[in-house]
Protein backbone atom coordinates (compact mmCIF):
# COMPACT_ATOMS: atom_id res chain seq x y z
CA UNK A 1 0.00 0.00 0.00
CA UNK A 2 2.10 2.48 -0.77
CA UNK A 3 2.03 6.31 0.57
CA UNK A 4 2.45 9.42 -1.27
CA UNK A 5 1.99 12.83 1.08
CA UNK A 6 3.77 15.49 -0.98
CA UNK A 7 3.12 17.87 1.81
CA UNK A 8 2.39 17.68 5.60
CA UNK A 9 0.34 19.65 7.79
CA UNK A 10 -2.83 21.38 8.28
CA UNK A 11 -5.59 23.60 10.08
CA UNK A 12 -8.47 22.34 11.90
CA UNK A 13 -11.54 22.92 9.78
CA UNK A 14 -14.32 21.17 11.56
CA UNK A 15 -15.19 18.81 14.66
CA UNK A 16 -13.57 15.99 13.09
CA UNK A 17 -10.20 17.50 12.99
CA UNK A 18 -10.35 18.19 16.95
CA UNK A 19 -8.09 14.98 17.70
CA UNK A 20 -6.35 14.82 14.23
CA UNK A 21 -3.52 11.97 14.51
CA UNK A 22 -1.24 14.10 12.78
CA UNK A 23 -1.78 16.71 15.48
CA UNK A 24 -0.62 13.80 18.25
CA UNK A 25 2.01 12.23 16.24
CA UNK A 26 3.65 15.87 15.63
CA UNK A 27 3.07 16.91 19.15
CA UNK A 28 5.07 13.84 20.13
CA UNK A 29 7.87 15.02 18.07
CA UNK A 30 7.53 18.84 19.16
CA UNK A 31 6.31 19.76 15.64
CA UNK A 32 3.57 22.32 14.80
CA UNK A 33 1.29 20.32 12.41
CA UNK A 34 -0.87 23.13 11.51
CA UNK A 35 2.15 24.84 9.78
CA UNK A 36 2.24 23.31 5.94
CA UNK A 37 5.20 21.96 4.68
CA UNK A 38 6.76 20.63 1.02
CA UNK A 39 7.96 16.95 2.13
CA UNK A 40 10.94 15.45 0.86
CA UNK A 41 8.77 12.58 -0.95
CA UNK A 42 6.68 15.51 -3.20
CA UNK A 43 7.84 13.90 -6.49
CA UNK A 44 7.63 10.61 -5.41
CA UNK A 45 5.64 9.13 -8.40
CA UNK A 46 8.39 10.16 -10.79
CA UNK A 47 11.48 8.70 -9.05
CA UNK A 48 13.37 6.23 -10.59
CA UNK A 49 15.43 3.24 -9.19
CA UNK A 50 19.23 2.43 -10.89
CA UNK A 51 17.37 0.74 -13.12
CA UNK A 52 15.78 3.88 -14.55
CA UNK A 53 12.19 2.46 -13.98
CA UNK A 54 9.51 4.12 -11.32
CA UNK A 55 9.97 3.01 -7.73
CA UNK A 56 6.21 2.81 -7.76
CA UNK A 57 4.51 0.41 -10.35
CA UNK A 58 1.06 -0.15 -10.91
CA UNK A 59 1.51 -4.04 -8.94
CA UNK A 60 1.93 -1.87 -5.74
CA UNK A 61 -1.59 -0.54 -5.37
CA UNK A 62 -3.66 2.13 -5.11
CA UNK A 63 -1.18 5.56 -4.22
CA UNK A 64 -2.64 6.73 -1.02
CA UNK A 65 -2.26 10.26 -1.15
CA UNK A 66 -2.05 13.26 0.94
CA UNK A 67 -3.04 11.62 3.97
CA UNK A 68 -0.81 14.14 6.66
CA UNK A 69 -2.60 16.58 4.97
CA UNK A 70 -5.50 18.34 2.70
CA UNK A 71 -4.72 17.76 -0.58
CA UNK A 72 -6.80 20.87 -1.60
CA UNK A 73 -5.23 22.84 1.20
CA UNK A 74 -4.42 26.97 0.54
CA UNK A 75 -1.26 26.88 1.56
CA UNK A 76 -0.61 23.68 -0.89
CA UNK A 77 -2.19 25.94 -3.96
CA UNK A 78 1.26 26.29 -6.12
CA UNK A 79 2.66 22.98 -4.96
CA UNK A 80 -0.97 21.37 -6.31
CA UNK A 81 0.19 22.43 -10.24
CA UNK A 82 3.51 19.69 -9.66
CA UNK A 83 0.68 17.29 -7.64
CA UNK A 84 -1.54 17.16 -10.52
CA UNK A 85 0.76 17.09 -13.16
CA UNK A 86 2.51 14.03 -11.89
CA UNK A 87 -0.63 12.40 -11.57
CA UNK A 88 -1.54 13.22 -15.45
CA UNK A 89 2.17 11.52 -16.31
CA UNK A 90 1.60 8.51 -14.17
CA UNK A 91 -1.57 7.27 -15.80
CA UNK A 92 -0.75 4.15 -14.67
CA UNK A 93 -1.20 4.75 -11.34
CA UNK A 94 -4.33 4.70 -9.06
CA UNK A 95 -4.18 7.74 -6.63
CA UNK A 96 -6.83 8.43 -4.20
CA UNK A 97 -6.80 11.15 -1.26
CA UNK A 98 -9.66 12.14 1.24
CA UNK A 99 -10.66 16.37 1.77
CA UNK A 100 -12.38 18.24 3.99
CA UNK A 101 -12.19 21.14 1.30
CA UNK A 102 -14.40 20.19 -1.74
CA UNK A 103 -14.92 23.84 -2.22
CA UNK A 104 -11.52 24.65 -2.80
CA UNK A 105 -11.25 21.83 -5.96
CA UNK A 106 -10.61 24.31 -8.33
CA UNK A 107 -7.99 25.82 -7.15
CA UNK A 108 -5.34 25.34 -9.50
CA UNK A 109 -6.94 22.84 -11.44
CA UNK A 110 -5.03 21.58 -14.56
CA UNK A 111 -6.52 23.16 -17.93
CA UNK A 112 -6.72 19.38 -19.00
CA UNK A 113 -8.87 17.97 -16.41
CA UNK A 114 -12.08 18.01 -18.03
CA UNK A 115 -14.51 15.50 -16.52
CA UNK A 116 -11.66 14.47 -14.58
CA UNK A 117 -8.46 11.95 -14.58
CA UNK A 118 -9.57 8.37 -14.60
CA UNK A 119 -6.64 7.66 -12.69
CA UNK A 120 -7.61 9.96 -9.25
CA UNK A 121 -10.02 9.03 -7.27
CA UNK A 122 -11.39 11.79 -4.36
CA UNK A 123 -13.40 11.17 -0.87
CA UNK A 124 -15.15 13.83 1.13
CA UNK A 125 -15.11 13.35 4.69
CA UNK A 126 -18.36 13.93 6.85
CA UNK A 127 -18.08 13.63 10.33
CA UNK A 128 -21.63 14.88 11.11
CA UNK A 129 -25.11 15.69 9.92
CA UNK A 130 -23.85 19.37 9.49
CA UNK A 131 -20.49 18.88 7.40
CA UNK A 132 -22.28 16.44 5.54
CA UNK A 133 -25.02 18.82 4.26
CA UNK A 134 -22.30 21.96 3.99
CA UNK A 135 -20.04 19.75 1.51
CA UNK A 136 -21.99 17.04 -0.44
CA UNK A 137 -24.02 19.53 -2.22
CA UNK A 138 -20.25 20.52 -3.28
CA UNK A 139 -18.91 17.72 -3.47
CA UNK A 140 -21.10 15.77 -5.33
CA UNK A 141 -22.00 18.24 -8.58
CA UNK A 142 -17.97 18.70 -9.07
CA UNK A 143 -16.46 17.25 -12.61
CA UNK A 144 -14.93 13.58 -10.66
CA UNK A 145 -14.51 10.41 -12.37
CA UNK A 146 -13.99 8.34 -9.23
CA UNK A 147 -16.10 9.96 -6.04
CA UNK A 148 -16.73 8.68 -2.75
CA UNK A 149 -18.01 9.72 0.90
CA UNK A 150 -16.61 8.43 4.13
CA UNK A 151 -17.91 9.22 7.69
CA UNK A 152 -14.78 9.46 9.88
CA UNK A 153 -14.42 9.94 12.56
CA UNK A 154 -18.50 9.33 12.37
CA UNK A 155 -19.43 11.75 15.48
CA UNK A 156 -23.51 11.14 15.06
CA UNK A 157 -26.07 9.91 13.02
CA UNK A 158 -25.52 11.26 9.72
CA UNK A 159 -28.56 11.02 6.94
CA UNK A 160 -27.54 11.08 3.29
CA UNK A 161 -30.51 9.34 1.69
CA UNK A 162 -31.25 12.58 -0.44
CA UNK A 163 -27.67 12.56 -1.79
CA UNK A 164 -27.75 8.61 -1.92
CA UNK A 165 -31.01 8.68 -4.43
CA UNK A 166 -30.01 12.03 -6.36
CA UNK A 167 -26.28 11.14 -7.15
CA UNK A 168 -26.61 7.65 -6.13
CA UNK A 169 -25.00 6.28 -9.84
CA UNK A 170 -22.08 8.18 -9.64
CA UNK A 171 -21.29 7.10 -5.83
CA UNK A 172 -18.37 4.38 -5.53
CA UNK A 173 -18.64 3.54 -1.86
CA UNK A 174 -19.44 5.09 1.70
CA UNK A 175 -17.37 3.95 4.02
CA UNK A 176 -17.90 4.92 8.02
CA UNK A 177 -14.74 4.62 10.81
CA UNK A 178 -14.58 6.00 14.25
CA UNK A 179 -11.67 7.58 15.68
CA UNK A 180 -7.80 6.47 16.75
CA UNK A 181 -6.31 7.44 19.95
CA UNK A 182 -6.44 6.92 23.89
CA UNK A 183 -8.99 10.09 24.24
CA UNK A 184 -10.70 9.35 21.02
CA UNK A 185 -14.39 10.07 20.47
CA UNK A 186 -17.08 6.75 20.59
CA UNK A 187 -18.42 5.45 17.65
CA UNK A 188 -21.71 3.94 17.55
CA UNK A 189 -23.03 0.86 15.90
CA UNK A 190 -26.07 2.10 15.56
CA UNK A 191 -24.78 5.24 13.31
CA UNK A 192 -22.85 3.12 11.16
CA UNK A 193 -26.35 0.25 10.65
CA UNK A 194 -28.37 3.13 10.15
CA UNK A 195 -25.83 4.39 7.16
CA UNK A 196 -25.28 1.08 5.89
CA UNK A 197 -29.29 0.52 5.67
CA UNK A 198 -29.55 4.29 3.65
CA UNK A 199 -27.01 2.82 1.47
CA UNK A 200 -28.77 -0.90 0.40
CA UNK A 201 -31.92 1.06 0.03
CA UNK A 202 -30.65 2.99 -2.97
CA UNK A 203 -27.70 0.48 -4.21
CA UNK A 204 -24.79 1.82 -3.53
CA UNK A 205 -21.89 0.04 -2.53
CA UNK A 206 -20.96 0.28 1.74
CA UNK A 207 -18.14 -0.06 4.00
CA UNK A 208 -17.59 -0.44 7.67
CA UNK A 209 -13.82 -0.34 7.58
CA UNK A 210 -13.11 0.02 11.45
CA UNK A 211 -14.19 0.91 14.52
CA UNK A 212 -12.23 3.17 16.34
CA UNK A 213 -10.41 3.00 19.95
CA UNK A 214 -14.18 3.77 21.41
CA UNK A 215 -16.84 1.49 20.25
CA UNK A 216 -20.62 1.24 21.35
CA UNK A 217 -22.97 -1.68 20.28
CA UNK A 218 -25.69 -2.76 22.29
CA UNK A 219 -25.00 0.00 25.30
CA UNK A 220 -21.79 -1.43 26.02
CA UNK A 221 -18.83 0.01 25.06
CA UNK A 222 -15.78 -1.27 24.29
CA UNK A 223 -11.98 -0.09 24.06
CA UNK A 224 -10.43 -1.85 20.75
CA UNK A 225 -7.12 -1.95 20.23
CA UNK A 226 -5.78 -0.22 17.04
CA UNK A 227 -4.51 -3.11 15.58
CA UNK A 228 -7.85 -5.10 15.92
CA UNK A 229 -9.95 -2.26 15.06
CA UNK A 230 -10.36 -3.09 11.08
CA UNK A 231 -10.36 -7.06 11.76
CA UNK A 232 -13.35 -6.27 14.24
CA UNK A 233 -15.39 -3.92 11.38
CA UNK A 234 -15.29 -6.83 9.16
CA UNK A 235 -16.73 -9.20 11.79
CA UNK A 236 -20.14 -6.97 11.79
CA UNK A 237 -20.55 -8.21 8.21
CA UNK A 238 -22.19 -4.93 6.72
CA UNK A 239 -20.26 -4.90 3.56
CA UNK A 240 -22.32 -4.68 0.37
CA UNK A 241 -21.11 -4.34 -2.99
CA UNK A 242 -24.08 -4.44 -5.37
Amino acid sequence: MPMWNPWHGCTKVSPGCAKCYVYRRDAEFGKDASVVTKTSSFGLPLKKNRQKQYKLQPEDGIVYTCFTSDFFHPAADEWRVEAWEMMRIRSDLEFFFITKRPERFYESLPADWGSGYENVTVCCTCENQYMADRRLPVFLELPIRHKRIIHEPMLGPVNIEKYLEKYGPQIECVSCGGESGDDARILDYAWVLETHIQCVKYGVPFSFHQTGNHFRKGGRLYNISRKDQESQAKKANLEYFP
